[in-house]
């Protein structure tokens, strides 16, 4: 039965489209926090004003243009990475407008994308020793960092990681963004640092001085927080993840054993994720396999 449009919701526009999305089974299948953030940029989107003070989203879906949509996107230069996630959370909702039988093709995939560069830092092994050194184990912020390499999990995971999430020295992470779940073996480290902190009937792992779960952004502050204690200005809690993801690089990994602790999908988007691996590391790595398979010692003449 189709879905009836809002009140005051103009038949067709970008409100009523948004709407319909919302209440489509695709949506409803998005895990609750995608719902939320994807939610929340839309409806931003859809509150902005034109020059003439029109809401972008009383704007008929065929009037979305190429053209418009580059001058939205161009306005964001100064933050790349949020017009990109902008442009494809909007490609979504236009595809949702040709499922619909709105109109018969996509202009936001005719946009470009910015260039965003290298994105979140990844930890170094000095930057990892020199954490450890400031917080030692028995803290919250240590148990935190061993958390987050072990299981290469996004602050959103490791924020609602719990004792039931741990069985037989594995730790099970449900990623978010569409990412298959992964099971992966518990490290000393993270081991130990569990074992440091005071035995209490307290759910979660991660929590707050009050025995209480972070937020997500408040675990993303108080990271912040530790790592300036340890003189670590440019590192962050999604550094961890790229820094498992190196650390599996430069000790062998597949690309697809390294999927099966990150969680990724696809393994193009792995690949971006150790792409900071030490390559000398690894050509030395990869030289040595082959020098024990191919290398001949030469004849004497």
């Amino acid at each position: 039965m189709p879905v009836k449009a809002l009140a005051k919701v103009a038949p067709r526009s970008l409100d009523d489209l948004f709407a319909r999305l919302k209440a489509g089974t695709k949506w409803k299948k998005k895990a609750p926090r995608t719902q939320l953030v994807q939610g929340r940029i839309l409806q931003r989107f859809m509150d902005q004003k034109s020059a003439s003070g029109r809401r972008y989203g009383e704007r008929p879906v065929t009037a979305v243009t190429v053209a418009w949509l580059d001058k939205i996107f161009a306005g964001m230069a100064e933050t790349p990475a949020a017009a990109n996630v902008l442009r494809k959370t909007l490609s979504g909702l236009m595809d949702y407008a040709g499922k619909l039988g709105w109109r018969g093709d996509n202009p936001v995939r005719l946009t470009e994308c910015y260039e965003e560069g290298e994105g979140h830092h990844t930890w170094t092994e000095a930057e990892i020793g020199q954490y450890r050194d400031a917080h030692p184990l028995g803290t919250m912020a240590r148990l935190t960092l061993e958390l987050a390499l072990n299981t290469a999990a996004r602050r959103c995971n490791v924020a609602i990681l719990t004792r039931e999430d741990i069985a037989d020295g594995r730790i099970i992470v449900d990623h978010v963004k569409g990412n298959d779940e992964t099971s992966v073996p518990m490290l000393s480290t993270t081991k130990a640092a569990l074992d440091a902190l005071p035995v209490a009937p307290i759910k979660h792992l991660v929590v707050t001085q009050f025995g209480k779960p972070f937020t997500v952004a408040g675990l993303g502050n108080r990271m912040r927080k530790w790592c300036d204690e340890a003189g670590l200005k440019g590192c962050s809690m999604h550094g961890l993840r790229k820094a498992t993801s190196r650390r599996i690089a430069e000790s062998g990994g597949t690309d697809a054993e390294g999927q099966a602790i990150t969680g990724h999908r696809k393994a193009e988007t792995f690949a971006h994720y150790r792409a900071k691996a030490n390559r000398s590391q690894l050509a030395d790595h990869a030289m040595s396999n082959l020098a024990s398979r191919f290398d001949v010692q030469p004849e004497k003449e």
